[in-house]
């Protein structure tokens, strides 16, 4: 007689559920050289998928509105094929997930969502509504083309005829929709995933993710769908970075200085001898008084010091009002501090008077 539970001494090891990747460029190229998906759990990136249905509509696929459907509001497989027309509300937008189609054995049989929470109302933006009422349009036409062979089933997606479309037939037709566009292979759930990472990567709420997925809980939707893009990734560690303060351990980069160039009115080290270089016109608020322009300006650019020495020796210029309208600058070419250089003049902290005809320049 067996006093004890066998079953209670037996260990399982943990289900291990698949990490879903994002189709970087990186890895997009180590599947090109050997072939083989680093995970059963793919995504595509927002670019990528554009580029699918981008393919889809210059092909005139005739399920595009179905793709389009679950890249950008996540229903399920059995969701997409057992979606009806009476369940769509255009002057709201909404599309109420009520019906399934799902695989029992190869036959297909109608069902309520898959759980309680599956039974939802979803939102549906501008592009989405103008897709599906596009898709009706030429769904309207097919029945006088089939005649009696129609099936009027009231789905919003059909077989040619009108039939129920069979969920493993949909997988199937997407692969090859996939294989043909040329990019990396997804599995036609993994659109689900698509949308749940585009709609956490713009920002929307979890729980308004969650709900819009049929998710009874927030948890499911972080843990399962969530797949950081790589731009979403790289904002969030700048963001992060730049909230620590850092001194002279880490300076900003330095861009470097650029060649100056002469028609700009700046002189090159080619230069040589005196020259007079236009500039231009430049006005700085004066605070002297008529007579003292002259010494008091040379006792302000004796006090300017910086790492660079230059001539203590200065003259002041005045041009002659009419000749021009722009500050004119001459140097020496004598000075070894100043050869090819124009002469230092003062900032408007110097509160000193420059006009538009008169300048300074170091005498030799």
């Amino acid at each position: 007689m067996i006093t004890f539970n066998a079953a209670s001494y037996v260990e399982l090891t943990p289900a291990k559920r698949p990490k879903a990747l994002v189709w970087e460029e990186h890895i997009v190229e180590e599947w090109l050289r050997t072939g083989e998906k680093p995970s059963p759990v793919m995504v595509w990136t927002p670019e990528q998928a554009g580029q699918f249905l981008d393919f889809l509509a210059e092909k005139g696929e005739r399920l595009y509105g179905l793709f389009h459907l679950i890249t950008f509001r996540g229903l399920r497989r059995g969701e997409a094929c057992g979606q009806r027309w009476v369940d769509l509300h255009p002057k709201r937008r909404t599309l109420t997930v009520a019906k399934q189609l799902v695989q029992d054995g190869w036959d297909v049989v109608e069902s309520a969502p898959k759980t309680n929470s599956g039974e939802r109302v979803i939102t549906l933006d501008e592009y989405t509504e103008e897709v599906l009422s596009e898709h009706r349009s030429k769904q309207d036409a097919e029945p006088a083309e089939w005649g009696e062979a129609w099936h009027d089933t009231g789905r919003m997606f059909t077989r040619e005829d009108g039939a129920w479309i069979h969920p493993g037939w949909l997988s199937d037709h997407f692969e090859r929709l996939v294989e043909e566009s040329g990019l990396p292979p997804i599995r036609l759930h993994d659109l689900r995933h698509v949308a749940a990472s585009l709609m956490l990567a713009a920002g929307v709420d979890e729980k308004i993710v969650s709900e819009t997925l049929g998710h009874s809980d927030t948890r499911i939707t972080r843990d399962t769908y969530q797949s950081v893009m790589p731009k979403v990734a790289t904002a969030a560690a700048e963001a992060t970075a730049a909230m620590v303060p850092r001194g002279a351990a880490r300076q900003a980069p330095q861009e470097p200085p650029e060649t100056p160039d002469p028609a700009d009115g700046l002189a090159m080290g080619s230069q040589e001898g005196a020259k007079i270089i236009e500039f231009p016109s430049r006005r700085v608020e004066s605070k002297e008084k008529p007579g003292q322009r002259g010494s008091d300006l040379a006792s302000r650019l004796s006090r300017l010091r910086d790492s660079n020495p230059r001539p203590t020796h200065y003259e002041f210029i005045d041009l002659d009002p009419e000749a021009s309208t722009a500050i004119r600058f001459a140097w020496s070419a004598s000075s070894p501090h100043h050869r090819g250089r124009p002469c230092t003049t003062v900032d408007d902290s110097a509160k000193e008077t420059v006009t538009e005809t008169s300048a300074i320049c170091p005498v030799a």
